[in-house]
């Protein structure tokens, strides 16, 4: 069932495609459950986007950029007066607040290399596959802390806030931008729900959630229920032992004879 909707999904984003929806978009929900999540957001890579405006014999990488949708308008700019790409980056826009920051670049993705349907539907490589489609911004909770990490930084984003993002196609020769898409709808981060409102009456749990619930009550009654019988089995044959032993004890006391007075 699972893989059923894995390649309606990848049907979907074919479709997405072939439309040349110039935009991020926020991937598929049967792509990416949970999504947007507290601090990332997983979006649909620019497949077949920038076809256009590939030349053969070339090399080109794509760029992506974020910022929150407080900026301002005037920093919305991802180049500078040559067409190259701007390397701010999170710390020195203050996590998009300034202005774009660069938060990942990766190849283009290759738009005459549909999925193998095989291959979604194992589910060993169904991970690797959807990395090939997918892109999650805020996945790197590591590198703003790593002196030594010196690649492009993605990392979280913040909780409750709305963010917008761009796809650019840089040539890699030249170091100059060749295309962009437009700046992506406004995404907001989930917030973060205080422990005071988290709703815990069993109506509002999944049904999976009741069952393992349920199933861990029985094993927990079992389970004690096993422990009382062990310790009552082993007061009684305790008590059984040594009530045997009393009357093994009063049956030899009863045999022993009796002295014998002599009469003079």
């Amino acid at each position: 069932m699972c893989s059923c909707w894995v390649i309606l999904a990848f049907c979907c984003l074919g479709q997405l495609c072939a439309d040349q929806s110039l935009k991020p978009q926020m991937a598929a929900p049967q792509l990416a459950t949970n999504n947007p999540t507290l601090t990332t957001v997983a979006l649909e890579k620019p497949f077949c986007m920038f076809d256009s405006s590939l030349s053969p014999n070339k090399s080109y990488v794509i760029y992506l950029y974020t910022m929150k949708e407080s900026a301002s308008a005037i920093n919305y700019l991802v180049t500078d007066n040559n067409s190259k790409p701007l390397n701010r980056t999170f710390q020195q826009t203050s996590g998009g607040q300034l202005g774009p920051y660069k938060a990942a670049f990766f190849n283009v993705p290759n738009c005459a290399s549909p999925p193998k349907l095989a291959d979604v539907g194992d589910v060993n490589k169904i991970s690797d596959v959807l990395k090939q489609y997918l892109f999650r911004v805020g996945d790197d909770g590591t590198c703003l802390y790593d002196p030594n990490f010196l690649d492009v930084c993605n990392p979280p984003l913040a909780p409750d806030t709305t963010y917008r993002f761009k796809y650019v196609l840089v040539d890699s020769t030249e170091g100059v931008m060749k295309d962009q898409t437009l700046w992506s709808d406004p995404i907001k981060t989930r917030r973060v729900k205080l422990p005071l409102k988290i709703d815990t009456w069993p109506g509002r749990r999944s049904g999976g959630m009741i069952v393992i619930t349920s199933i861990l009550c029985v094993l927990m009654f079992l389970l004690l229920a096993g422990l009382v019988a062990s310790v009552s089995s082993a007061v009684i044959g305790s008590e059984d032992s040594s009530a045997k032993t009393r009357h093994k004890s009063q049956t030899i006391q009863q045999s022993e004879p009796r002295p014998q007075l002599s009469s003079e």
